[in-house]
């Protein structure tokens, strides 16, 4: 199958010089909040956003990593309707087996920069071409390119659906999937809706509840209870959010670049595994690069749909007709039904909150690995410890 007769089609970045004069334009008419100084404990720093926007207006150069992203293969499609980027590198090794990555928010294509060359060329980095992929990186549907929404009902089911369409378009019919965070529920999502295609699919950043059945907190270990503990302190308010609210919330960000970058930042800061002395775990450029990314493309509402879209479709009722959460503090997930498809789980226990026995209630869970780097965004702060995770993992399933 081609790409003229597929309806694929090349994608090249391009953005008029007048949206980044406007950019440069919006950040130096900020209107700065006087806060009191805490640090980071009731958010973003006022001077440390002041000091990244600055550096974002006058210091980052925007052209230069725009140029570099075009050098990586790019293309659209429309799938039921909606509008599909993705990046599609594909190996020098003929048998390569094809792999999609899926990111999550506040994410996007590019948290996978780093592990494209060592995946699809293993022989060029001293590794072994048996282990080499076939890459297709999309845009989650509603993020960056792969906007605007063509319709409410975007949720991580209807985008498994639409991402087994494109690998099937591609010609793909056996490949592997990764995801992290709402890449990690898509992934599986893909797994479940297409078993007989997926070999494999890998998670990482992956959230497990309980669900309040007895006994099912017995014998955790003191790990698996401080996970525990973390799920249950966490600051969630982005997530409701977004999830209750993300019009409201469209307006602030698609409007000011320093609400869009101070929305991104704070996550980056908490989920990143960082020294005490520095502010995040990625570099500086590529965290600025994902939030012009994000508004450029003007998708600081559309990507939080999803949000709305699960919980929704995942919350279910106690006798009173409110949101019950088994005791979780997670807002109500309803279990899902357990996949089959092999699923290995990458563990940042810096960050994630993970529980193997929660796991494998939902997931047939084949290969397990914790790692003490890295966190939440773990291809772009850890990506030779991920390219080999992948591979790992891929071995025992091929």
């Amino acid at each position: 199958m081609t790409n003229s007769t597929c309806g694929v089609r090349p994608f090249r970045i391009d953005i008029p010089q007048e949206q980044m004069d406007d950019l440069a334009r919006r950040l130096a008419a900020t209107r700065w909040p006087v806060l009191p100084e805490v640090g980071w404990s009731r958010g973003v720093p006022v001077a440390r956003l002041k000091d990244l926007a600055e550096y974002w207006r006058t210091g980052y150069d925007w052209r230069a990593h725009e140029a570099a992203l075009n050098r990586i293969p790019q293309y659209v499609t429309e799938v039921d309707g909606q509008r599909l980027h993705f990046l599609h590198v594909r190996s020098p090794e003929p048998d390569a087996t094809p792999l999609m990555l899926l990111h999550g928010w506040p994410s996007s294509f590019l948290e996978f920069l780093d592990v494209i060359d060592p995946l699809t060329d293993p022989r060029a980095h001293g590794g072994d071409p048996a282990d080499a992929f076939h890459l297709v990186i999309p845009s989650l549907p509603g993020f960056g390119f792969s906007a605007p929404l063509a319709e409410p009902g975007w949720g991580s089911e209807t985008m498994a659906a639409a991402l087994a369409q494109l690998m099937a378009r591609l010609g793909y019919q056996r490949y592997g999937v990764q995801g992290g965070d709402t890449g990690a529920y898509v992934a599986p999502a893909i797994g479940r809706q297409a078993p007989d295609r997926v070999v494999g699919v890998h998670v990482n950043a992956l959230v497990t509840y309980p669900i309040g059945v007895d006994g099912e907190r017995d014998g955790l270990t003191d790990a698996e209870l401080r996970r525990l503990g973390a799920m249950e302190g966490y600051n969630d308010g982005y997530l409701q959010i977004q999830a209750k609210s993300p019009h409201t919330l469209a307006y602030g960000l698609h409007d000011s670049p320093a609400a869009q970058l101070a929305w991104i930042v704070e996550i980056y800061h908490r989920l990143t595994d960082h020294p005490a002395d520095a502010d995040f775990g990625i570099d500086r450029d590529r965290l600025l690069t994902n939030a012009t990314l994000y508004w450029l493309t003007g998708t600081g509402g559309s990507s939080a749909q999803v949000y709305y879209e699960d919980i929704t479709a995942n919350a279910w009722g106690d006798e009173t007709g409110q949101w019950d959460d088994g005791g979780t503090g997670s807002g109500g997930w309803a279990p899902t039904a357990r996949g089959t498809v092999p699923t290995g789980v990458l563990v940042s226990t810096a960050k994630d909150i993970t529980i193997r026995r929660f796991a494998e209630r939902e997931h047939t869970v084949v290969h397990w690995a914790e790692y003490d780097r890295g966190g939440h965004f773990f291809a772009t702060e850890q990506p030779q410890l991920f390219t080999g995770d992948v591979r790992d993992f891929f071995r025992k399933v091929r």
